[in-house]
């Protein structure tokens, strides 16, 4: 099991690093990894499990965090409906995305950084995914609001780029032009 002291933290090289494909299909070491990114994301979620073993609460977890330099993710996320969006991928692309961008009010978080860091994080408003699941089975998902952003987050991760090289450091606050404000 995967617990806070598995997620390397903001300044390790492998966070920098473009992730490497993982080879379908996979091997078992990798099979393993993406379950235990899953398990993770929903074991933080729950209050109990998070509190018994210490875990900072997550909705996607990416292989690099865990230093390990592949092109693994996982989400487990809510839409504004209530929806549950609960992947697992290899090799996750964005195939395509809208202009219009999104952003969250409250700004974004990661479990790699652990202080605050503040402003506003411009992503694609609407976004198409493709990757493979455990059972290297090709899916396809239309995503937008949370589920998007939360994607997007973690697709950077698999391409070294953390979510706070997206803000506008000299005025982080700034309103993004032709974006959607999502609340959370």
């Amino acid at each position: 099991m995967i617990t806070m002291n598995d997620i390397i933290r903001d300044g390790h090289p492998v966070l920098r690093e473009v992730a490497q494909e993982v080879h379908l299909p996979a091997c078992k070491e990798d099979k393993e990894i993406l379950i235990s990114l899953m398990q993770y994301v929903k074991n933080s979620q729950n209050p109990e499990i998070a509190a018994e073993y210490g875990l900072r609460g997550g909705i996607g977890l990416a292989a690099p965090q865990i230093n390990v330099s592949k092109r693994m993710i996982a989400v487990h996320v809510t839409d504004e409906k209530g929806d549950l969006y609960s992947h697992a991928l290899y090799n996750p692309k964005i195939i395509s995305h809208s202009v219009e961008k999104s952003y969250l009010t409250s700004g974004e978080g990661c479990l790699s950084v652990d202080e605050a860091i503040e402003g506003f994080v411009p992503r694609y408003a609407r976004i198409t995914v493709k990757g493979y699941d455990i059972d290297h089975t090709e899916i396809k998902l239309r995503l937008k609001g949370l589920p998007a952003i939360v994607f997007q987050h973690e697709i950077d991760h698999l391409n070294g780029v953390m979510f706070y090289d997206h803000i506008n450091h000299e005025s982080p606050y700034d309103p993004i032009e032709n974006a959607i404000a999502i609340d959370r």
